[in-house]
């Protein structure tokens, strides 16, 4: 892993969670928060065990919504010169194999496989992921092109070259 880490070159840009998904987190997180302090009061007046457990269940809210928050915080696409990493997941541009784009209902996900058969999928919850994905198209058509002209020149270098023989028969 830290091998191919080496290999993707010098970081060009970090994607980060998009600022709405942050925002919407930290609205539960604060209002869950607040009704919790709320029914606590409530506790603390009316003396009742509804209250508690309603503050139980806004605090577990709370909780759930914070562990959602930090999880989602961890979610970072970093691109490279050579190629990008997201969480476990690493390719260089020429390990791509396809590259899938769906728009269904306004949620924006890119499918990433590689040529080994490993995948990843990446969804509108990073932001910037639309421009992400129409770099990765254009740096793999790139590399194919450049491949393209590379396997071209070295077949017609190796016509043009009596010395060599083919390395295979025709029968």
């Amino acid at each position: 892993m830290t091998e191919q880490k080496t290999n993707l070159g010098k970081l060009q840009s970090i994607h980060v969670v998009a600022p709405a998904y942050i925002q919407r987190a930290a609205i539960v997180a604060v209002l869950s928060f607040i009704f919790f302090l709320a029914m606590m009061i409530g506790v603390y007046v009316r003396q009742n065990f509804v209250y508690f457990l309603l503050a139980t269940a806004f605090l577990i809210v709370n909780i759930f919504t914070l562990l959602g928050w930090m999880m989602l915080r961890r979610k970072v696409l970093k691109v490279y010169e050579n190629g990008f990493g997201y969480q476990k997941f690493n390719a260089l541009w020429n390990e791509i194999e396809k590259i899938e784009t769906a728009n269904n209902n306004a949620k924006f996900t890119c499918t990433i496989v590689k040529k080994n058969g490993e995948s990843v999928v990446l969804n509108d919850t990073i932001d910037g992921i639309g421009d992400f994905a129409e770099r990765i198209k254009k740096e793999c058509w790139g590399l194919r092109k450049i491949n393209e002209k590379q396997n071209f020149r070295r077949l017609n270098n190796f016509r043009n070259n009596s010395k060599h023989t083919l390395p295979f028969t025709f029968s």
